[in-house]
């Protein structure tokens, strides 16, 4: 069974900022120069909430980038396994009653970056003396604004502001 019965999804855990920028640096430096097209979310579609467990998907049309934080330092990144336009509404697991959507219009932050181009991709290393030290976030930085996807224990999270000053920035593109 895939992860959380999305199609052709499947995880991949990796921890640190160095096997992180030695699995995908190259790549994610790539997306800049993109537009982004969409940030997709996967919807409790009777919640009418969004199920922070699953992946986030990054569409820069060409490319799609898939990120899944899980425990307290396991993030995952792959890249064009999830089809977010191919299947309006799933079922998770046996409760036929847990209808799953992909949305990309819930958050007018997200919708505000739609059509920018991606100026530089930042990996964000947590440097605190708790569990979460050493936890990298992804940021992307636009013309005018950004966002930041990050480990909210167990989950992924969202930030529209500057990077907290616990977290020390690694920009790709400079």
């Amino acid at each position: 069974m895939a992860f959380f019965d999305i199609d052709g999804y499947e995880p991949v855990w990796l921890s640190g900022l160095g096997t992180v920028r030695g699995a995908h640096g190259d790549r994610l430096r790539g997306l800049v120069g993109r537009r982004l097209q969409r940030v997709h979310l996967t919807w409790f579609v009777h919640e009418d909430a969004w199920l922070e467990d699953a992946p986030v998907v990054v569409d820069f049309g060409d490319e799609r980038l898939e990120i899944t934080h899980f425990k307290f330092d396991d993030l995952s990144l792959t890249w064009n396994t999830i089809d977010p336009y191919g299947k309006p509404e799933w079922f998770y697991g046996d409760e036929e009653d847990t209808p799953l959507a992909w949305r990309h219009d819930t958050s007018p932050e997200l919708s505000s970056l739609e059509g920018q181009i991606l100026q530089d991709v930042e990996l964000l290393e947590c440097v605190t003396r708790d569990m979460a030290d050493g936890m990298v976030a992804l940021g992307f930085v636009f013309p005018h604004g950004r966002f930041t996807v990050f480990n909210a224990l167990d989950e992924n999270g969202l930030e529209f502001t500057e990077p907290d000053p616990s977290y020390r920035r690694h920009s790709l593109v400079r």
